[in-house]
């Protein structure tokens, strides 16, 4: 299996975070600006945390409270599971498989590198069940 820097060479985005002390609704801004499903919380350099639709969901819009007075800090993912450039894309799925996560900070010793999502394994593993395809049918075909 290939490590999990493979995949975030290919991608042109870039990190994006919030801060503990933002709002809730300045956080859902920066979800939709980006079209992402999830942020890394940053305090300074230092990863804190992650913050998600899945916490508002269902610590903000199901409790009824007010995303633009409610912080991230009072409603992220403090325990957050990691992974680094070198682990394998297979123990990320199996990983996230476990916890029931969609989404794996990415850090080289202690810097932040990256944010892997469900999606960007879901592709990955379907570009190589193509590419396997194409190449079966090509054997085939010669």
């Amino acid at each position: 299996m290939k490590p999990v820097s493979s995949l975030l060479q290919r991608r042109a985005d870039g990190l994006y975070h919030t801060e503990p002390d933002a709002t809730v609704f300045d956080a859902l801004h920066v979800l939709a600006r980006h079209e992402v499903g999830a942020l890394v919380v940053m305090q300074g350099d230092k990863l804190v945390g992650v913050f998600s639709e899945r916490d508002y969901t269902r610590k903000v819009a199901l409790l009824g409270k007010n995303s633009k007075e409610v912080r991230v800090a009072e409603i992220m993912t403090a325990n957050v599971f990691t992974v680094t450039p070198q682990t394998p894309t297979h123990d990320c799925m199996a990983l996230m498989s476990q916890k029931r996560i969609r989404h794996l900070p990415v850090v080289d010793g202690e810097k932040v590198v990256g944010m892997l999502s469900i999606r960007d394994l879901m592709d990955d593993i379907i570009a190589d069940h193509e590419q396997t395809i194409e190449q079966l049918t090509s054997y085939i075909q010669s």
